[in-house]
């Protein structure tokens, strides 16, 4: 499929994209899975999407073609650790884009808009996170200027059946 990035438009969601955006969720979710078996088994949810719609220290934004949503993100406000230079940083957050417009840059369009919108509330640090083993969305985000931070680490503590 063909698509003119002029023809996609990236803008604030409202609550009538609710319905698609719960659809977005359950595909973040599915894409997550196998980088995670600790998520609980059948639907779960990770998201306040309409607490992100309508807060004032959240932006949730959608692309759409042709009326059609095809993408989303946000950006949400967060108090930093008191030893850190900055006092807030936005940590970014449910970027997800319907596989058929994937590589087509929609990531990357969606990541600037939110970036005007921290600049906008006096916030210059960006934040996410991914999986480990995803190499492909960590080189997307490399791509456009993320650089890998802290890696963090978990053991699963089991009881010593001999004791």
């Amino acid at each position: 499929m063909e698509i003119n990035n002029d023809r996609i438009i990236i803008r604030q969601a409202v609550e009538s994209d609710l319905e698609q955006l719960y659809q977005f969720e359950q595909g973040v979710i599915a894409a997550e899975r196998p980088f995670d078996p600790t998520l609980k088994p059948g639907s779960i949810n990770y998201y306040d999407l309409h607490g992100l719609i309508n807060s004032t220290e959240s932006q949730l934004l959608v692309a759409e073609v042709d009326g059609k949503l095809i993408a989303s993100g946000y950006a949400r406000i967060e108090k930093s650790e008191e030893y850190l230079q900055h006092e807030h940083h936005a940590y970014l957050g449910f970027m997800f884009v319907v596989e058929e417009y994937r590589g087509r840059g929609i990531n990357k369009m969606i990541v600037a808009e939110l970036q005007k919108w921290a600049l906008s509330k006096k916030v210059d640090e960006l934040r996410l996170e991914v999986y480990y083993p995803n190499s492909a969305a960590i080189r997307a985000y490399e791509k456009i200027g993320f650089s890998k931070h802290m890696i963090e680490m978990r053991i699963k503590v089991v009881t010593d059946s001999k004791t």
